[in-house]
């Protein structure tokens, strides 16, 4: 069953990517300011979307184990977070690319990027300290503390821009306040974030079913040397 919504999932992600993509290089006009650089945010903002996706997940999942003291919990967190990971590399990588378009630079240490950074750096100490601890009900408690915290930073990095205003431009979507954009020129990056969730969804199903074997693992692990 898990096997197959894996699958289906892929199948969605595809379908509404390929789509998407055509609509957006062949169909979307430039834009008038930045011409054809402005096509970024087509990936970048549902990049963003994913990755905060998966920081609620995780922080649910990690909030459930500290209640419940379920490893299975914690499986859904580490599975979530390492994908949240990914797309949050993306994010950063896709800024960095528009802002030298855009700005003419390649980094500022505006409240927008750093926040973001110190996010992702968050949750590569996340994954370091998985790594780190062997014994499975500390690693797990400990990582949880970690991922609400991430969670924290996350929500500055979300209302950066409106706390703040520096060189990082202002909400662009509708659905923030004073967000807008041209009529059909939205509607691809809600397709695209669901695309992107969908492909998400199914590396974390896979993700969590290595998480499930290595806890098996760890339990023979103990078992033996118990005797």
């Amino acid at each position: 069953m898990r096997q197959k919504t894996i699958y289906i999932l892929c199948g969605i992600a595809a379908v509404l990517l390929t789509w998407n993509l055509y609509k957006v290089f062949m169909v979307e006009p430039d834009e008038l300011n930045q011409g054809a650089i402005y096509r970024i945010i087509y990936i970048h903002v549902p990049s963003a979307m994913t990755c905060a996706t998966g920081f609620f997940v995780a922080l649910l999942a990690s909030i459930g184990y500290l209640w419940k003291k379920d490893l299975r919990y914690d499986a859904v967190a580490a599975a979530v977070t390492e994908v949240a990971w990914v797309f949050a590399t993306i994010v950063l990588v896709t800024g960095s690319i528009w802002g030298r378009i855009a700005w003419g630079i390649w980094w500022a240490w505006d409240p927008r990027l750093t926040s973001m950074l110190i996010c992702w750096l968050l949750l590569v100490s996340y994954l370091m300290l998985r790594r780190a601890v062997d014994e499975p009900n500390q690693r797990a408690r400990l990582s949880a503390v970690l991922a609400i915290f991430t969670f924290t930073d996350w929500i500055i990095v979300w209302k950066s821009i409106e706390w703040w205003r520096t060189q990082h431009p202002g909400p662009v979507l509708s659905i923030r306040n004073g967000g807008g954009m041209a009529p059909g020129m939205e509607a691809p990056i809600y397709w695209n974030a669901l695309a992107l969730v969908a492909f998400a969804s199914a590396l974390v199903l896979l993700r969590w079913r290595q998480e499930g074997v290595k806890r098996e693992i760890d339990a023979l692990r103990r078992y033996a040397h118990a005797l």
